[in-house]
């Protein structure tokens, strides 16, 4: 509805929609479709990777962060272009940034200093599919995002589109996965404990997971 609104009232939608509002719209996505669209992603990367309790929950707060820049740089281009973001966002260009960076997060997962548990390198690149995975699935078209884009485009700039945007990623940083997540990954531990010989099939199962939701994310476009 929001997008039918002539130009001339975009002082009125942006006074009336504040950054309170905007916040509880991105909490309403973030309890649930974020969930749900983001746990096969996520959830598979914490079994895959199989890491500590601590690393799980960086894991998730860079997967967070990088749906915040997200929205935050969402927000702001549609500030500044208008309603032409939503069109383009509608076309698929989603899908190929989530397939690229679900195959990615998969290779990753299979490169052989990943297995060398004590390599600095490793660990230091292990933020980069998270991030990249939560920037992604950003953009994905749904009706809170489109609603976000019209309040953007109508709030008449690029500063304050990007305001709006921030408030609405922090709103859905609340999410289950911040239980979710570390719940999957104690799950995988104690399997891990009871069978050790699964550690190795389970990284590889979850890898070939990943590649496959991203060619079929790549098929769609």
């Amino acid at each position: 509805m929001l997008d039918t609104i002539m130009p001339g009232s975009a002082a009125v939608v942006t006074e009336t929609i504040g950054m309170f509002s905007v916040w509880l719209l991105g909490v309403s996505m973030g309890l649930t479709a974020c969930t749900v669209t983001c746990l096969p992603f996520m959830g598979t990367w914490v079994l895959g990777r199989g890491g500590s309790n601590r690393e799980t929950l960086t894991d998730t707060g860079v997967f967070l962060l990088g749906r915040v820049t997200a929205y935050s740089l969402l927000g702001g281009l549609a500030g500044a272009l208008g309603m032409w973001l939503t069109q383009a966002l509608s076309s698929g260009i989603g899908n190929a940034f989530i397939g690229t960076a679900s195959i990615g997060a998969g290779i990753w997962l299979l490169l052989p200093a990943r297995r060398k548990a004590l390599c600095g390198a490793a660990k230091r690149g292990a933020g980069t599919p998270p991030f990249l995975l939560g920037l992604s699935l950003s953009l994905t078209p749904c009706a809170p995002l489109a609603s976000l884009l019209a309040v953007c485009a109508l709030s008449g700039g690029t500063l304050s589109g990007a305001g709006y945007g921030l408030m609405f990623g922090l709103g859905a940083a609340l999410t289950p996965l911040l239980l979710l997540l570390p719940l999957l990954n104690l799950f995988g531990a104690r399997m891990r404990e009871s069978q050790p010989w699964l550690t190795k099939w389970i990284r590889m199962g979850a890898a070939l997971v990943l590649m496959l939701i991203g060619i079929r994310r790549l098929w769609l476009i």
